[in-house]
């Protein structure tokens, strides 16, 4: 039997912990705090980053700085991605079809995206940044990172209306 994005959709709203996630009174709540931390952890950490590389703070060394900050990143990510998942389980169906929902999903792969190549192209020749010289392009990698968590979260705020 084929299963379908729509039955799979269905299964998972109407799946056990999907249902007892809504009925109860403290869950659904509790979820939502839980991803609200983490939303705080890795985009407070994202932007303190970012401004430095945007040339606030310039006696912080990058690579000090990001051996500070980005483990609270990760920490706000375990944090995002299971609440995030229970919390898209109890109304699967119609966030799947939800506009906005999927311009979230777009800019957290754009985030990704973008952080994985400063990660992987930019960041390694921080070191010889100085304290106060940081590239364009790190500053534009900076900015987009900015843009892109302001979007996320103002998407996740839209999709609660």
């Amino acid at each position: 039997m084929l299963l379908t994005l729509a039955g799979l959709l269905q299964s998972l709203e109407a799946s056990v912990l999907a249902s007892a996630i809504r009925q109860s009174s403290w869950l659904y709540p509790f979820l939502e705090i839980v991803h609200i931390l983490g939303i705080v952890l890795l985009v407070g950490a994202a932007f303190l980053f970012d401004l430095r590389l945007l040339g606030f703070s310039k006696k912080l060394p990058v690579p000090d700085l990001a051996r500070h900050l980005l483990p609270w990143s990760r920490r706000g990510l375990y944090l995002i991605v299971p609440s995030g998942l229970l919390l898209f389980s109890t109304n699967a169906v119609a966030l799947a079809s939800d506009p906005v929902f999927h311009i979230k999903l777009i800019m957290l792969a754009v985030g990704g995206i973008n952080a994985g190549l400063f990660h992987r192209y930019l960041f390694s020749l921080a070191p010889g940044w100085g304290h106060g010289h940081t590239p364009p392009m790190a500053k534009a990698v900076a900015v987009c990172s900015i843009v892109v968590w302001v979007v996320v979260i103002a998407c996740g705020r839209l999709l609660a209306y």
